[in-house]
């Protein structure tokens, strides 16, 4: 019988670190250190997560004013994939154009665990003058010198929660807290007052905030810059195929 309980009582220790370590890769703030445990077993299926969900064949369009002026940025989910950590990541191309030159070529890598939560795995930035690429400045990989992927979106978000969106030590340490579940937001492609809402920033930048608004089966409809500076970005468009 003392063996049993013993065996019990190791099983329960052994899931409670477990458990420990996951959370750790779910909810971590400035201060606590960054240890997300990353199983490829863990990941599989589409990213059909309802607050951003990246279909294959799906195209987003968004439209704004920076402090460099015009600014359109489309983010097209291909039906590519790279291999990340031993995980298969979805391909998403983004570019930005201001005042309707292209300025920035991005290639995102996402996946999605079993519990829905959307995790970041690098990108591939590119930033262009005159049609010419002059820096991938930017530009990491998780798994590649010591860089770490980071949660985009949680599968259960609740007020209050803070969690890092990637992780590459003095290059990316995007964060995000969620402030709200029903928030209000309007924008060209519609009006909404379910929205989650989060705060972003970076450590790497103090003083630069901005505030995201999220709307289930849709995805990110808005992106408003509230501290460090002015600007927005509406969404206008979603396309198919």
């Amino acid at each position: 019988m003392k063996r049993l309980v013993a065996v019990i009582i190791c099983a329960i220790a052994v899931g409670a670190i477990v458990l420990g370590a996951y959370l750790a890769g779910l909810f971590s703030s400035e201060e606590t250190p960054y240890e997300p445990v990353i199983d490829p077993a863990d990941f599989s299926g589409p990213i059909d997560n309802p607050y951003y969900p990246l279909i294959p064949g799906t195209t987003f369009v968004y439209e704004g004013i920076s402090e460099d002026g015009a600014e359109r940025n489309e983010m097209q989910v291909t039906n590519d994939t790279k291999v990340i950590m031993g995980v298969t990541c979805v391909v998403v191309w983004d570019r930005v154009w201001l005042s309707d030159e292209l300025v920035e070529e991005t290639y995102d890598w996402y996946a999605q665990d079993a519990d829905s939560n959307v995790w970041y795995f690098g990108e591939d930035s590119r930033e262009i003058a005159n049609g010419v690429v002059v820096s991938t400045e930017g530009s990491w990989e998780a798994g590649v010198d010591g860089a770490l992927p980071g949660i985009v979106m949680l599968a259960d978000p609740n007020i209050g929660h803070e969690y890092r969106q990637e992780y590459y030590k003095g290059e990316a340490e995007d964060m995000a807290k969620v402030l709200a579940l029903n928030a209000s937001a309007s924008v060209p492609y519609g009006a909404y007052d379910n929205c989650l809402q989060t705060r972003d920033w970076t450590p790497l930048e103090k003083g630069i905030a901005e505030h995201k608004f999220y709307v289930p089966g849709v995805g990110l409809v808005k992106e408003l810059q509230v501290e460090g500076g002015s600007g927005y970005m509406d969404l206008v468009s979603i396309s198919t195929g």
